[in-house]
């Protein structure tokens, strides 16, 4: 966070400035079929928020309302606009600074723009964030809370077959080997396959969880105005937190919203280092993006759910229960099914895009071909997810997080002089073209 907030300072608000910029960008009107990469800009943006854009919006919000109360949303804010900055400033490195794997393939991402950027002797940097991604990219946290959100609305041991005292624990393995089974169709096909999944799947979850949430909004009209009063109300107030007081509450809301949208974690550069693009700026500005669809929007509607609902008054509802609860209570009782069919969407694009970070961080690690052996790893760790208990899952996740971070970080600090140079030379290019 505070290299973030030097980030937003340092840039002088250039990027957001740029805003309408980076729409037009995204929308293809500087897209170069020549350019070097794999993928457009539109198809880098759906791929790197297919893999934010999922459970982390639905159930992390949750359980960062249920740990922190209603003003833990207010330093979700935060985190999210100073993530945009992040973004802007990784991503650009991702364009500017990419390699070429064991195979020849052009490749970017933190691994690559601290071995070129910062130079050799920082290579132990780029092995330390690679070693950390293999555990922080693993689908843990999406398959647990798809698979309880399967157990809360189906509920399978009573209403399809009843296995007895253990009949819980065998349905979440056989939800979690399905899951297993589908994921392994898709991320064996390649980056391509991935970014045409994601680009099919995103737009569309996005647009169904966004009717469902204005309905709730326009049914609960009145509640509107007080929800958002008390976020801010809350942000500040001491007896919110559970976890050691104002600061307490601040560091669920970075947390849950690092979580939410990976700013600094260093993973979404990965994908956008794969853009048809030779402007660097361009493809930070397109970055920039995610965390403002990811949170600044996503996340805010479905806290406001929660809140409209009353769902955050019931103590004993966690993780996704509590969204679930929300949507119960407005859609006349169904509206558990209708999450429980977003959620797979959302789960799923999750679960198809992560598998890619993984492999080009053992790639980096090996070379191109073991790389690809990464996804055996990533399907197996499905079932065990599954299976898991969610505290077990939201602590790896924390943790791995946490370490991937820390080399991405001063990498991007480090580099963020040749960012801006970059930076100030495309955008008087921009004013001209436009002059």
């Amino acid at each position: 966070m505070g290299g973030g907030v030097f980030l937003v300072f340092y840039s002088k608000f250039l990027p957001f400035r740029y805003f309408g910029h980076a729409l037009a960008v995204t929308a293809g009107k500087y897209d170069n079929p020549d350019d070097p990469g794999e993928v457009s800009h539109i198809q880098a943006l759906s791929s790197a928020v297919a893999a934010t854009v999922g459970m982390g919006n639905i159930a992390g919000i949750a359980i960062a309302i249920y740990m922190g109360g209603p003003g833990v949303v207010f330093w979700i804010w935060v985190t999210a606009l100073v993530g945009m900055a992040i973004k802007f400033y990784s991503c650009s490195l991702a364009i500017m600074y990419r390699g070429n794997d064991s195979d020849g393939n052009l490749q970017g991402g933190p691994m690559y723009f601290i071995t070129q950027g910062m130079g050799k002797r920082a290579r132990p940097l780029a092995i330390f964030f690679c070693i950390a991604g293999l555990f922080g990219v693993l689908p843990a946290f999406t398959t647990n809370q798809f698979t309880q959100t399967i157990m809360e609305v189906v509920d399978p041991n009573e209403t399809i077959a009843n296995f007895g005292a253990q009949g819980v624990f065998y349905w979440r393995l056989a939800i979690g080997i399905g899951l297993s089974i589908i994921t392994s169709f898709v991320i064996f096909g390649g980056l391509q396959k991935i970014a045409r999944v994601a680009t099919a799947i995103v737009p569309f979850m996005v647009l169904v969880y966004f009717f469902a949430v204005f309905y709730i909004m326009i049914v609960n009209a009145g509640q509107i105005w007080p929800s958002l009063m008390l976020i801010f109300e809350e942000a500040f107030n001491f007896k919110t937190a559970v976890q050691g007081g104002l600061w307490g509450l601040i560091i669920i809301g970075v947390r849950r919203a690092v979580f939410s949208n990976e700013s600094g974690v260093g993973t979404a550069p990965m994908y956008h280092g794969q853009s048809k693009t030779k402007e660097p700026v361009q493809e930070g500005l397109v970055a920039m993006l995610g965390p403002f669809i990811d949170t600044i929007v996503v996340c805010t509607l479905t806290a406001l759910v929660i809140l409209l609902s009353g769902a955050h008054l019931e103590v004993e509802a966690n993780g996704i229960v509590m969204t679930l609860i929300a949507f119960e209570k407005t859609f006349f009782g169904y509206g558990d099914v209708l999450l429980m069919v977003i959620v797979a969407a959302f789960a799923l694009s999750t679960l198809f895009t992560y598998s890619y970070y993984g492999t080009k961080c053992l790639s980096f690690l090996t070379d191109a071909k073991t790389g690809n052996f990464y996804n055996y790893i990533y399907v197996g760790s499905i079932t065990f997810a599954a299976v898991a208990s969610v505290d077990l899952v939201i602590n790896l996740i924390d943790l791995s997080f946490a370490l991937m971070v820390i080399p991405n970080m001063i990498a991007v600090l480090y580099l963020a002089p040749r960012v801006n140079r970059a930076m100030k030379t495309y955008f008087i290019k921009v004013k001209n073209d436009a002059a």
